[in-house]
């Protein structure tokens, strides 16, 4: 006998479901934040480096001589790729950086 990973869901509901679905959670509502000027949606906890990647957004420096994309490359702090400014605090790895309400994020 095969089940599926579908059946408990709610008539009509289709596709990949919410990773805080599945578990149960239960975030706190979301914030904003400002990066070179775009208001971008935040949830608590969440670092700058993951509220670009779910904004779609894979790279937001280059390289000082070649020129080259960089955004989130190890993902734990220890690359320097992921650099941005926060609120004037310059050199901060967006990997590690949490966002927090009402920041203003540059880039470049």
């Amino acid at each position: 006998m095969t089940t599926s990973h579908h059946q408990d869901r709610p008539a009509g509901e289709t596709g990949p479901r919410h990773a805080g679905h599945v578990v149960g959670a239960r975030p706190e509502p979301g914030f904003e934040i400002t990066v070179d000027g775009r208001p971008l949606t935040a949830v608590p906890g969440q670092t700058i480096g993951a509220v670009l990647y779910a904004a779609g957004v894979r790279s937001w420096r280059t390289t000082r001589f070649d020129k080259r994309p960089r955004g989130l490359f190890c993902g734990i702090g220890v690359c320097f790729d992921c650099l941005i400014t926060v609120n004037g605090e310059p050199s901060l790895r967006a990997c590690q950086t949490e966002a927090r309400p009402g920041d203003e994020v540059t880039t470049g």
